[in-house]
């Protein structure tokens, strides 16, 4: 666990994945980062990696996250995303294992370290609660909990992810309870960001039902500015 970003809850994981990118990827970021400072909410911002240094140049509060990363040591690896090379172009931290990109417990374990190593924080997605549990074993900075079957759909928070979040919860606080627990599959608006965090989770985050929206930096704000007010309710004082 990389422990020099201060990276602290609440949390709003904010992906891009194929949606944005270029200008308008930058025009989002900006906004976002108003958003974040307005509302005190961190959020994880992971565009597309070319899109990189231009936001990372152009905004002050977003903590900037790559899609993925690969454990290859400099030198031969083409294709692949090098670690020095994500540090070098500020980025603060990688997403691991997200379900469009599946790698091996092996090779999740090889990545945190070498995350740790070079000075990346590590948001690693599990989609069951015995996974996230296995994950925790690893020590990444924060585990992404949601059920595969829930991502991009848009369905409101039922009893499946209700169960679920609670499980994730209980394995992985007793594990390690410095790991932040992110989820938001099927988050839609800012009633389920509520939602989830009533739940137990720390973080939460959506993608399409933000980027789809006919207003995307509006419904970005109803979201963050519901997950402080969640949050304050929960954690008083």
């Amino acid at each position: 666990m990389y422990d020099g970003i201060n990276l602290k809850p609440p949390i709003f994981e904010m992906g891009l994945k194929g949606y944005l990118y270029g200008k308008k990827a930058l025009e989002f970021a900006k906004a976002a980062d108003c958003i974040s400072k307005k509302y005190e909410v961190s959020i994880i911002f992971d565009p597309q990696y070319v899109d990189i240094p231009k936001i990372v140049e152009e905004t002050e509060n977003l903590y900037i996250f790559a899609q993925h990363m690969d454990s290859i040591e400099i030198g031969r690896g083409i294709g692949r995303i090098l670690p020095e090379a994500l540090k070098e172009a500020g980025v603060v931290g990688t997403i691991l294992n997200h379900a469009e990109r599946k790698i091996l417990l092996s090779e999740i374990y090889k990545t945190i370290k070498k995350a740790d190593d070079v000075g990346l924080a590590t948001l690693v997605c599990a989609d069951s609660p015995q996974e996230a549990a296995a994950v925790a074993q690893l020590n990444p900075n924060i585990v992404l909990a949601e059920p595969p079957q829930l991502i991009g759909t848009g369905k409101p928070v039922g009893k499946l992810l209700k169960d679920f979040i609670s499980e994730t919860v209980a394995l992985v606080k007793k594990i390690n309870p410095e790991i932040i627990i992110c989820s938001g599959a099927g988050i839609r608006d800012a009633k389920g960001v509520k939602k989830i965090i009533r739940l137990g989770a720390e973080a939460t985050g959506s993608t399409s039902a933000i980027l789809k929206a006919d207003d995307p930096v509006r419904k970005l704000e109803e979201m963050i500015k519901a997950l402080k007010e969640v949050w304050l309710e929960t954690h008083p004082g």
